[in-house]
């Protein structure tokens, strides 16, 4: 479990800068100028994400049970994980009605799937790794709003809206198909 804690507080951490200290951020963003900060945060985001994947593995080999999902939990966690994957897709897609509502879908979309995961698994590892990612997503999208910034200006497009539909279905399918499976050990239809 201390891998897992260790990786967390590094991936976390790393993507806590703004919520922390937006004039902090700016200022090591000047003084390190663009190039050495994307550098640097890449790659203390990739060590702490190598350790929670390697630590949720371990944690999860002889986690307890915290609790025990309600029943239809599952089915919940079905239906809110594709709308997970459709946010994150609309991170990236062509401003469309989804991101120009929504403003930050990728941090909404890390609330819904560490929710979902909460709502269908009660082990203390997946508390842990969900419920820390799901509490660090409510602060940082609570935190961007306030932070206000650029609204998305001009017509939102429903092609972005389509293409983050789709993307997002499809890496749902892949998850469900076996991909969650190969990458995880466990099928979220079982």
């Amino acid at each position: 479990m201390a891998t897992l804690i260790i990786g967390l507080f590094i991936f976390l951490g790393i993507h806590s800068f703004r919520i922390v200290s937006e004039s902090g951020y700016k200022a090591t963003l000047r003084r390190l100028g663009e190039g050495r900060f994307k550098g640097g945060y890449s790659l203390l985001s990739l060590i702490g994400l190598v350790l929670v994947v390697y630590g949720y593995g371990w944690a999860r080999a002889g986690q307890g049970v915290l609790y025990r999902p309600f029943a239809g939990a599952a089915h919940l966690a079905l239906v809110l994980v594709p709308i997970s994957f459709v946010l994150a897709a609309a991170a990236y897609a062509p401003a469309g009605h989804i991101k120009t509502t929504v403003r930050h879908p990728m941090v909404l979309g890390v609330a819904v799937w560490a929710f979902a995961h909460l709502l269908a698994n009660g082990g203390t590892a997946d508390v842990v790794l969900f419920g820390a990612l799901f509490a660090w997503a409510v602060v940082d999208y609570l935190n961007a709003l306030g932070r206000g910034g650029p609204v998305l200006t001009g017509r939102p497009s429903a092609k972005g809206d389509g293409a983050a539909i789709v993307a997002g279905l499809l890496v749902s399918a892949a998850f469900l198909g076996g991909l969650h499976r190969w990458l995880v050990g466990v099928s979220p239809l079982a």
